[in-house]
């Protein structure tokens, strides 16, 4: 008999699938009917596979129906941020630039092979800030992502649709990348669960390039369980890809213990560098949040996180100059193509030197030595997401758009490399998602999907479903 209780994780999902509770056609309808009914006003997809969706679920059926063992994700819907290239539909970076047969001539990139080889159901491209960097742009003719909570607001960049279409159940499970926190962000103003990964842990094969030596690709879920699910899908190496890593692959979902127990956490605040603000209930939810990870068996100890100006500063000259590496031809060529706010950050780029970039460079190794020791002393960091939620489309500048990386702390993590996961902790004072994040080790996303996890078997801010307004 068909459940009509919504079905908002992966992992219920499958469970829910193998017990025969919903077929892979019925919980494929559900998603397809609720981006019908508010993919208007939200702003998710630029392409839809609806038949070619229904043609994958339709085959699952027919697998449970013959009794045949199903792959992990199975009849599971999945929307892709419009920068990995698939041969269901043109890849555009949500701009007027990118050649139509780059993505015909990358062919599926490497996280989308194994998502299918899975079984996942890919149900479409989801929007992005134009070549994964900027904000919106209402006079380039793409949709507008708009928050899940309040489309008066943003739904943050650049995995914009992959978060607000999870949100608000077109799909169970999103694939974002993060160059600056453009899975986190997203992930953090949509009440959403996000993991950027260590970098070269999933590869970047067939992904449009934004700064070479900070792009991560990862997943994007309504929970830490279904992150671990996923990673251990989409992760290990492709030759394909120069940056990719030979680390082998943990067992992610095997890690998840439920406690706490052993580990350390170092916690920073933050609040120094909160440079737009902070929203008055941050604090207390920021807190009530390291509560739990304690109450989970956790040892808190305050921590300060090494070089944080420097490495932010770092994180946006390297991308920046990388950025300009690529765009540079087409910048000249193509001016008014792209958009007001991607051409500023992308010139931009121009104005760093080979000696600002080596220098950058030097001292990222200095912070990521740095960030080791502290991780020898302490299993895990926590720090807030950012301090306040997603910002109003108005009140963003296109003529200074980094301006919407004050008072969020993503792009700390993306020179080190360290894996950082997002998590919702509750709402802010004018009822926006907040969001903590949790960074581990190179390569132990295993323990910081651990302690995600164990906060959310704890909490429901991460079930929570808005109502689009």
């Amino acid at each position: 008999m068909t459940t009509t209780t919504p079905i908002t994780t992966v992992t219920d999902a499958a469970a829910a699938l193998r017990r025969g509770e919903i077929t892979a056609s019925e919980l494929l309808e559900r998603c397809l009917a609720a981006a019908d009914a508010l993919d208007d006003r939200v702003g998710v997809y630029l392409a839809r596979f609806d038949d070619i969706a229904r043609a994958r679920a339709a085959r699952v059926d027919a697998k449970i129906a013959a009794g045949q063992p199903l792959a992990p994700l199975d009849g599971i819907p999945l929307g892709i941020k419009d920068i990995l290239a698939s041969g269901h539909g043109p890849t555009t970076a949500q701009s007027l630039v990118l050649d139509p047969a780059w993505g015909a001539s990358a062919g599926d990139a490497a996280v989308v092979k194994r998502l299918e080889c899975a079984g996942a159901i890919i149900t479409g491209k989801t929007t992005t800030m134009e070549f994964a960097i900027g904000v919106p742009d209402p006079d380039k003719p793409f949709p507008i992502p708009r928050n899940a909570w309040d489309t008066d607001r943003w739904a943050g960049g650049s995995s914009s649709g992959s978060a607000s279409g999870l949100a608000t159940g077109m799909f169970l499970a999103a694939i974002g990348t993060d160059t600056a926190g453009s899975i986190r962000i997203p992930s953090a103003f949509n009440g959403t669960t996000g993991l950027k990964p260590t970098f070269g842990r999933v590869p970047k094969s067939g992904v449009v390039p934004l700064g070479y030596t900070l792009d991560h690709a990862g997943p994007m879920a309504r929970s830490a369980a279904d992150c671990a699910l996923l990673l251990s899908i989409i992760a290990g190496h492709d030759p394909a890809d120069s940056y990719s890593a030979t680390a082998p692959v943990d067992d992610y979902s095997g890690a998840l213990t439920g406690d706490l127990e052993g580990l350390t956490i170092g916690v920073d605040n933050l609040d120094p560098y909160a440079n737009a603000g902070i929203d008055p209930a941050q604090p207390e939810r920021f807190t009530e949040a390291v509560d739990v990870l304690a109450a989970a068996g956790a040892r808190i100890v305050p921590v300060s996180v090494p070089m944080y100006p420097e490495v932010v500063a770092i994180d946006v000259v390297v991308m920046l100059a990388e950025a300009h590496a690529y765009h540079r031809s087409a910048l000249r060529s193509r001016w008014d193509d792209y958009g007001r706010a991607t051409r500023i950050i992308l010139a931009s780029g121009s104005s760093v030197s080979a000696s600002d970039y080596v220098q950058a460079q030097r001292v990222r190794r200095i912070a990521a030595a740095r960030m080791a020791e502290l991780l020898s002393d302490v299993d895990l960091v926590v720090t807030p997401t950012g301090h306040l939620g997603a910002p109003r489309l108005d009140a963003i500048d296109q003529l200074q758009p980094l301006n919407v990386l004050a008072s969020l702390h993503t792009p700390y993590w993306n020179p080190l490399g360290n894996p950082t996961l997002a998590l919702p902790i509750g709402l802010s004072a004018d009822g926006a998602p907040l969001s903590m994040s949790i960074s581990g080790k190179h390569f132990d996303e295993a323990t910081v999907l651990r302690a995600g996890d164990a906060y959310q078997r704890r909490t429901t801010h991460h079930l929570a479903i808005p109502t689009v307004r």
